[in-house]
């Protein structure tokens, strides 16, 4: 596993949120670096890691496949171990790296370790496979939860996902017209990936204050 993080924003903000990267594009993907931006706006601050197999990436000129994600709870523990943040953490990731997030929280949760989960576009299924559902441990998910899903996302609609079974732990922020990484179609809808994650960000906020009391 790869050793450093990619830390952003104040040293001594309230709130850590630690965020994994997805299956296909490493911790400082355009996408990831654009979410971190807006997160730090709101006073967060942000560390990023990469699973072994997207460290591996940068030393190699094969690319490794990622394994199941189940498979990568241990190292995503261990980052949690070595980040040792202190005041309230959250964890979370982009796609994959919020599944693999949301298969550890309960565990962190019960050692007080972490408050809450985020999760940015997260993956309910492969694209075009709907009855592959990724959702059977976010039926008694007792960590709060907040997924942040555009509404044209294809790995999970705002319509595929209301007749989902999910934890009332769980709440999602549905952003119109938004991809698996929040943009909208500009010329289309009338929204702008700016504006989207501006308004991730501020609801991330208000979300941790809320979570905040109740730790």
């Amino acid at each position: 596993m790869n050793q450093d993080f990619l830390i952003d924003g104040p040293a001594n903000a309230a709130v850590t949120i630690l965020l994994a990267h997805g299956a296909g594009a490493p911790m400082d993907s355009a996408s990831m670096s654009a979410a971190t931006a807006a997160l730090v706006a709101a006073g967060f601050r942000v560390a990023r890691f990469e699973f072994g197999y997207m460290a591996a990436r940068r030393s190699s000129s094969t690319r490794k496949p990622p394994p199941k994600a189940e498979k990568l709870i241990p190292e995503y523990r261990e980052a949690v171990a070595r980040l040792a943040a202190s005041g309230l953490l959250i964890i979370g990731g982009k796609s994959m790296g919020g599944r693999v997030a949301s298969m550890a929280a309960d565990d962190l949760l019960s050692r007080g370790v972490i408050a809450g989960l985020l999760c940015l576009g997260y993956p309910f299924h492969p694209p075009g496979k709907p009855e592959n559902l990724r959702t059977q441990h976010l039926l008694e998910l007792k960590t709060p939860a907040l997924i942040c899903q555009g509404t044209r996302d294809e790995f999970g609609t705002r319509e595929e996902v209301a007749g989902y079974a999910l934890s009332g732990n769980l709440r999602i922020l549905w952003l119109e017209d938004g991809d698996h990484d929040l943009k909208p179609r500009k010329t289309l809808s009338g929204f702008s990936t700016a504006g989207h994650l501006k308004t991730m960000a501020e609801t991330v906020k208000d979300w941790s204050v809320e979570i905040a009391g109740t730790v």
